[in-house]
């Protein structure tokens, strides 16, 4: 049973590739630190922001699932982006990788502009939180 209840209350805009809010009932949580789009070695890799962001979301879910979660899990998710219009120019290219690596179930979310990242190359970091049955 998912311990997670998304809440889209029709006196708020209709959500798009996001949750207006999520419950929580039991469970374990799971904090997932800030993930970019880092390979094995340590390296930055992909130049453009959806290369990127494909990345670190695949990062953000192979710590998840190390942790013995799984997409649907996630409650929460902030992605802290260099440049915003560039992340609102890509948004339905970057909807489109959220729905193939998660699916169509929506955390509550965030988008912060940054400017910079802790690895200079960086274009997004990506953090989170779940909840575990």
């Amino acid at each position: 049973m998912n311990p997670l209840t998304r809440v889209n209350p029709a006196g708020l805009a209709p959500p798009t590739g996001f949750s207006h809010a999520v419950t929580a009932t039991g469970g374990r949580l799971v904090f997932l630190a800030g993930q970019t789009a880092l390979d094995g070695e340590g390296k930055v890799v992909g130049t453009t922001l959806p290369e990127q962001f494909e990345t670190a979301l695949g990062n953000l879910f192979t710590a998840l699932r190390a942790a013995g979660g799984a997409p649907p899990a996630l409650a929460r998710v902030t992605v802290y982006a260099t440049d915003v219009a560039d992340y609102r120019a890509h948004a339905a290219e970057l909807g489109r990788i959220w729905r193939r690596l998660a699916g169509r179930e929506y955390p509550a979310m965030a988008v912060i502009g940054a400017v910079r990242l802790w690895d200079e190359q960086a274009l997004v970091e990506i953090d989170g939180i779940a909840v575990l049955d």
